[in-house]
């Protein structure tokens, strides 16, 4: 990981955010689904009332990575909880450390602000990212499944 640096995410960083999502939205195979835009990106990120917060991985002055959080909460544990939405790095770069050095950066964070947990979610097929994540210490719940109402379902819900 020689010459990297992660470092908290400024409003400058946008425009290498949203590029480094949509490079994620390829890896996924999900482009169909990516509809945000830098503006939406910036203002989730710095508008008046920030939603999230990200890291961002340079090398050579370059954003080469990022990871976007938010916090949520647990009623079971009564605290509030680190959730990383996001955890991407340049193919070429994988296996460099960023990763992992991300998600240090993003524990550590968790403990210092009195979090309960930190967790995200995983696509079942992307092994590498299983392995990963569980070589780290992670566990991928089994019982768990991910529940979500998105447009014209959101709205007719909403009504």
């Amino acid at each position: 990981m020689s010459g990297a640096s992660i470092r908290p995410a400024t409003p400058a960083d946008i425009g290498a955010i949203y590029a480094l999502m949509y490079e994620l939205a390829e890896f996924e195979k999900l482009t169909h689904l990516f509809i945000a835009t830098e503006d939406g990106v910036r203002d989730a990120l710095f508008g008046a009332r920030p939603s999230a917060e990200a890291l961002v991985a340079e090398q050579a002055g370059e954003a080469v990575g990022y990871a976007l959080f938010f916090h949520n909460f647990s009623t079971f544990l009564g605290k509030r909880g680190l959730y990383l939405e996001d955890l991407y790095v340049r193919p070429t770069l994988r296996g460099s450390g960023l990763g992992t050095q991300m998600l240090k950066r993003l524990a550590a964070l968790a403990v210092e602000r009195q979090c309960g947990r930190f967790e995200w979610s995983v696509l079942d097929w992307n092994q590498n990212a299983i392995d990963f994540y569980e070589k780290m210490g992670a566990t991928v719940l089994p019982d768990w499944r991910i529940v979500r109402i998105t447009g014209e379902s959101l709205e007719r819900l909403a009504s």
